[in-house]
């Protein structure tokens, strides 16, 4: 009989950013058996946590949480917040931090600001790897986040437990900054079929189709995706309008898709209309906007709701 596999090996862990993806991603690490220091810009958020999950201690600086870990995971807003956070005075990873450690960056980030932040951190001997997600708020919550990376071979490897433990799947693309770049890029394409998919259901609408039957031939035909999937029925057709995923953060991704292909002198004729079609949206529905309000903003510019005559508003 076969021996069995032995458990990964517990290792010192520091999570900063605990909001509505980091928290549970930081509870699956302590779960697993991980000793997970938790640090986060909003007061109490990192207690509140603790509180509630064990295995999580909370701490007041990115410094502190450096002093009890060895490998740090950040989920935060941009790559200009890591980058903040890793070297603040006194108070970021660097002033806490000993030679070995390594950042595990899952933020949605600039790649070439992630290389020059591992720049930073690589002069005082620590490592970097990025590995942004895809999968929600509900993927974090069910451990079933795909992972997108970028880093050495070997620096991969070492993060691989932390990331089965999160997520379902795990590709590494390359270098360090592959995985922002796929994370960009991902959001884009997202970005544009949920702006297609509004217009495709706001047209057929006016036209005396039902969105919801609508729907349904999309996703058993060559028009169905992600989109159509998870977010008509649940966010649209439902008139909640609640996916926690803001407006304003796929904006920013596709801004950076952008900026990606303005560094490579590519023109993206359909990306940059439709950057502009999400800033129109964005100032129009505000900050704080969930992503789903992208649709409502393409229902007041073509004068209709989509809504399903089978099925009342909840």
């Amino acid at each position: 009989m076969p021996a069995l596999a032995s458990p990964p090996a517990a290792l010192r862990v520091g999570f900063i950013g605990v909001g509505v993806m980091g928290g549970p991603m930081a509870g699956h690490l302590a779960r697993a058996g991980h000793a997970v220091a938790v640090h986060d810009a909003q007061a109490g958020v990192a207690t509140a946590l603790a509180e509630a999950q064990p295995g999580l201690r909370p701490c007041a600086t990115a410094c502190e949480v450096a002093r009890h870990s060895d490998i740090v995971v950040t989920m935060l807003p941009n790559g200009r917040v890591v980058r903040d956070v890793v070297f603040a005075p006194e108070t970021g990873l660097l002033a806490g931090w000993q030679a070995g450690g390594l950042l595990l960056d899952t933020s949605s980030a600039e790649p070439w600001l992630t290389r020059e932040t591992a720049e930073g951190l690589a002069a005082r001997g620590i490592a970097m790897v990025d590995a942004p997600v895809s999968g929600a708020a509900w993927g974090a919550q069910a451990a079933e986040l795909v992972f997108m990376v970028g880093g050495t071979a070997a620096d991969v490897a070492r993060v691989r437990p932390l990331l089965d433990a999160m997520g379902r799947a795990v590709f590494h693309l390359g270098g360090l900054g592959a995985g922002h770049t796929m994370k960009c890029l991902n959001n884009l394409v997202t970005a544009l079929t949920l702006t297609a998919t509004a217009e495709g259901l706001a047209l057929g609408t006016r036209a005396g189709l039902d969105p919801a039957v609508m729907t349904q031939v999309l996703n058993e035909s060559t028009g169905g995706s992600w989109i159509t999937r998870t977010h008509i029925d649940q966010r649209v057709l439902s008139r909640r309008f609640d996916d926690p995923f803001k407006l304003e953060l796929m904006l920013k991704d596709m801004g950076i898709a952008l900026d990606l292909a303005k560094s490579q002198d590519m023109p993206a004729p359909l990306s940059a209309a439709g950057l502009a079609l999400w800033q129109a949206a964005d100032e129009a529905r505000g900050p704080g906007a969930s992503v789903s309000e992208l649709v409502r903003w393409v229902e007041t510019q073509m004068g209709v709701e989509i809504r399903s005559p089978s099925a009342g508003a909840a």
